[in-house]
């Protein structure tokens, strides 16, 4: 199925160079190949390394591509925290690399960011000028990527978003439907609040961004940190209840889910409690805002069981 049978129009970008996506195999880069047409050229391992820069130069110049968007990342936010210098190079030192890269070939770079550069006591949605305060290993190594690349390189854009969900790879919809389909109940976090974001949404609204750069060319206003993110907030608990709502239309029975507290489930790195983002300046500089995550939530599910619903929550 295409991504418009799913209220997603197809980016259509226009003819030209490559675009380099990292990150092969995540959610964000395959929704990215599935939008974006032939001219997404996705990389990650072996061919692009993290723990190898010497990769990503020879992989930007056999592309030569006219942007790059980074999404790929260290994402295991728990591990980072007894495996720091991993985290470090993933999220700081090769986003550095590729700025440089795309300075010295005056190329926009589009790096993906996260919410988790906050601390989550602000009480009100983040802004772009709200200083970071990460937490966690994860958050921090996030924030020093977003300032080498702000710092390296003059075209750049760094898209801060929150909870991806989609219906490839791993994320928190598919886990909690498979979880729903071999346990009677599920116990999920209640005091923790975001903007869940749909991979198909985040890679529609990038590709109208770089829809937009080469239609206008470069402008010095695109520059700098953007949050990018599904409108409206939920919790991890509401996100899950939604998630069986839309699996019902399915045949699937709910499990009962059990609203806890943090506290009540401890991880090695400190989650946010509310890290909801203002999306304000992606509207006001690019005319884009995504849609409310329900109705996206519900698109996805539908994806993810529409053909064989044990075989694709288990994947």
């Amino acid at each position: 199925m295409t991504g418009a049978e799913y209220g997603i129009q197809p980016a259509l970008i226009p003819h030209g160079k490559p675009i380099l996506v990292t990150g092969l195999h995540g959610q964000l880069a395959q929704a990215l190949a599935a939008q974006g047409g032939p001219r997404i050229r996705l990389a990650g391992r072996p061919e692009l390394d993290f723990d190898h820069p010497a990769t990503l130069a020879t992989t930007v110049a056999r592309v030569a591509p006219a942007a790059i968007i980074n999404a790929a990342a260290w994402t295991h936010v728990d591990l980072a925290e007894s495996e720091p210098a991993a985290a470090t190079r993933a999220n700081r030192d090769a986003p550095h690399t590729l700025a440089r890269l795309c300075a010295e070939r005056g190329i926009p770079l589009l790096h993906i960011s996260t919410d988790y550069v906050f601390d989550g006591l602000k009480g009100t949605p983040y802004t772009e000028s709200d200083p970071t305060s990460p937490r966690c290993v994860y958050g921090r190594t996030k924030a020093e990527g977003e300032e080498a690349v702000l710092r390296t390189h003059a075209q750049s854009i760094v898209l801060r978003t929150a909870w991806v969900y989609s219906a490839h790879s791993k994320n928190f919809v598919r886990s909690i439907l498979n979880a729903g389909q071999q346990q009677p109940q599920l116990r999920v976090v209640d005091d923790q609040r975001g903007n869940p974001t749909s991979a198909d949404d985040l890679a529609w609204t990038i590709l109208r961004i770089l829809c937009q750069i080469e239609h206008t060319g470069w402008q010095e206003r695109y520059a700098g940190l953007v949050h990018a993110c599904g409108t409206g907030d939920a919790s991890w608990y509401e996100l899950a209840v939604q998630t069986f709502k839309a699996a019902a239309r399915h045949g699937l029975t709910a499990p009962d889910i059990v609203p806890i507290a943090t506290k009540d489930w401890p991880t090695a790195a400190p989650r946010p409690a509310d890290t909801r983002l203002n999306t304000g300046r992606l509207h006001q500089t690019f005319g884009l805002t995504l849609p409310h995550w329900q109705g996206s939530l519900h698109n996805t599910v539908h994806q993810i069981l529409s053909t064989s619903p044990q075989k694709e929550a288990q994947n």
